[in-house]
């Protein structure tokens, strides 16, 4: 349904989805299944994929099983190999686009700048930056966690009169060869840019702030065998993803919680340092100082390798400032580059909102946010009624899939979503105090764990609030999420 006004005319529906990459699109499909199609799903770009759409640099790949890194709901036999690289994980959302028809529901270069509830009418309003006006009774932010990137608060990056590259923003027109680039950061991203960079530019220079635990992985191409046997048997590719999953939920045991696996794990990685890195000086300064687990756990095969090969150098001196040639360390040498790659991860929202979100009473998500993130079971927050969010505060999986987490806050959303519409409900708003009861209980297990250990990541605020994972194992959080305990709601009826 369509309202004209004088600005802009106010399209409806009765769910709105913001973004189109995972979450999103796994929104739709679950509301369909559900019976739900009067949806609107606004995208800002102008295809979907969200972060794998927009990490299409060298060497991208996801670190968690491709047979687990997907939805359960919709199968993939054909994945190439254990691990797929960002192309063929982009292609399976095209894909489930396609088999899921839902390319209708999507609107793309929609760039949303804010919404705002309607207490008077139960109406979620959003305005995009063109000043396009949406309303909808219910409002999904599926924006993601990893969908907005900058550069590093670096003095003199604006002087660096070279070329500047992010990760996320990769300049595939940009031709590497011959040149002499530099790499800032070593995280997730990095350990898979930097063994295909080596192999194209003339020198390659590595700025490592802090060491990471690395561990191997066995990346094996999939046989044509195994794809017929998934296709012809799907039961056999369930099996192949529930072994996969409780091999991961074990990894929680040495990445959550400091266990007797954590020293297993801790001793695997040195002993894969040790085996691919021959040099002392050089093993000593790629060895943490923190516990596994505390960051992000790398999985790779090639990066050591590629530290050693001859035209790369590893810098473990910080960095002082960006000149106009290139970057200054603080032992005082100033390093020229022609391009700079910045692999220093995204604007992770654990301190504030995606775009402007007014509640009840002109309350601001964002103003509310400031002193730490907090949800009630990650996905719905006090104060802002019909709103679900995906992958909220304290949902981030440190040792399995993102996946399996958001196929249960999908379902979640669902039955939020289907008693607001059946029972015409106004507003379907959180209780405070069940919001504050439920965030007190993660913080006090927040601190027994790994990440809360004395390490600083991308995990935790700048005073050292964890907003973002979730302390427990997978199980735990999906057997949150299939209980949607409406004591915990107050509910207003329409009229």
């Amino acid at each position: 349904m369509t309202m004209t006004t004088q600005e802009h005319p106010v399209q409806s529906a009765d769910v709105l989805i913001i973004g189109a990459g995972f979450a999103g699109l796994g929104m739709a499909i679950r509301l369909k299944q559900a019976g739900i199609h009067n949806i609107i799903i606004l995208e800002r770009g102008t295809q979907v994929g969200g972060t794998w759409r927009d990490n299409q640099y060298p060497g991208a790949a996801c670190d968690i099983p491709s047979n687990l890194y997907s939805y359960s709901f919709a199968p993939n036999p054909d994945w190439s190999r254990s691990y797929s690289g960002s192309a063929e994980i982009l292609e399976y959302i095209h894909s489930m686009v396609r088999d899921f028809e839902l390319h209708p529901f999507i609107q793309f270069e929609k760039n949303v700048a804010g919404i705002e509830f309607d207490e008077q009418h139960g109406l979620w309003h959003a305005t995009t930056d063109k000043g396009e006006r949406y309303s909808a009774r219910a409002t999904v932010l599926a924006s993601g966690p990893l969908s907005n990137c900058s550069l590093p608060n670096i003095p003199g990056i604006n002087d660096y009169q070279g070329k500047k590259i992010h990760s996320a923003r990769w300049d595939h027109a940009y031709d590497l060869s011959g040149k002499k680039v530099a790499v800032v950061g070593t995280g997730a991203s990095a350990v898979q840019i930097i063994p295909e960079l080596v192999q194209q530019v003339d020198h390659l220079t590595v700025f490592q702030r802090t060491p990471g635990w690395v561990l191997p992985r066995v990346d094996l191409a999939t046989p044509e065998w195994n794809k017929a046997l998934f296709r012809t048997l799907p039961g056999a590719q369930y099996m192949t993803r529930q072994a996969l999953y409780g091999v991961h939920e074990a990894m929680a045991l040495a990445l959550i919680w400091r266990s007797p696996l954590t020293a297993v794990a801790e001793r695997v990685a040195l002993m894969h340092l040790r085996h691919q890195v021959k040099d002392r000086w050089m093993r000593r300064q790629l060895t943490p100082d923190f516990r596994i687990g505390c960051k992000r756990v790398l999985m790779t095969n090639d990066y050591y390798p590629a530290l050693q090969q001859p035209n790369c150098k590893l810098i473990t001196w910080p960095i002082v400032q960006m000149t106009p040639k290139g970057i200054r360390s603080v032992e005082g040498i100033e390093h020229q580059f022609d391009c700079v790659v910045f692999a220093t991860g995204f604007d992770v929202g654990k301190a504030g909102a995606p775009f402007s979100v007014k509640g009840l009473n002109g309350r601001d998500l964002d103003d509310e946010w400031q002193i730490g993130a907090q949800a009630y079971k990650s996905i719905s927050v006090s104060g802002y009624p019909n709103l679900f969010l995906t992958f909220g505060p304290n949902s981030g999986p440190g040792h399995n899939s993102a996946l399996v987490y958001m196929e249960s806050q999908l379902d979640y959303a669902v039955k939020g979503i289907q008693k607001i519409l059946q029972a015409d409900l106004l507003a379907l708003d959180v209780n405070a105090s069940a919001q504050s009861a439920f965030n007190r209980n993660i913080q006090k297990r927040l601190a027994k764990t790994n990440w809360n250990s004395g390490c600083k990541s991308w995990y935790l605020t700048d005073d050292g609030f964890n907003a973002t994972m979730y302390p427990g194992f997978a199980t735990e959080y999906l057997a949150q999420m299939s209980q949607f305990k409406e004591k915990d709601y107050h509910l207003v009826q329409a009229g």
